[in-house]
């Protein structure tokens, strides 16, 4: 299968930059699956997994929000932060998720609802992408 580069950038670092046959991400209007010479566009990234296709084998990591900007010279993903499933911190992540469920449930005065949905959205795709390397045993190509 043809192919193109990625690269995936974040505050903190370069996270993933190479050929990929195919990436598939969750954009505002749903999912958006790249491929080469696909049409060049740019759109907001929701909280999802990015799906990698490399030498006929997925890789997964966490994304937490961005935009993809794709053209003829490659598709670049800028994130807010991206996590392959073994350097997901679970504890961290189950803690997170417990702290946004006990906001939106008791819904204290003064709590910011949307502040509150998005961190458990982070913390169930983060926990969500650290099962899946139980699944597979994805490792970091790029280390």
């Amino acid at each position: 299968m043809a192919t193109f580069p990625l690269e995936i950038v974040t505050p903190d670092r370069k996270f993933f930059s190479g050929e990929v046959e195919s990436v598939i991400v969750r954009g505002i209007d749903g999912d958006l699956a790249v491929l080469k010479d696909r049409a060049p566009l740019v759109t907001p990234l929701k909280i999802c997994k990015v799906r990698i296709m490399i030498d006929g084998k997925e890789r997964v990591a966490a994304l937490c929000n961005g935009y993809i900007k794709v053209s003829k010279e490659g598709t670049t993903i800028i994130s807010d932060a991206a996590e392959w499933p073994d350097e997901i911190d679970v504890k961290r992540a189950k803690e997170a998720k417990e702290r946004a469920e006990k906001r939106l449930n008791e819904r204290p005065s003064g709590i910011d609802t949307k502040r509150a949905e998005l961190a458990l959205r982070r913390a169930l795709n983060r926990l969500d992408v650290a099962e899946m390397k139980n699944i597979n045993g994805t490792k970091n190509i790029n280390q």
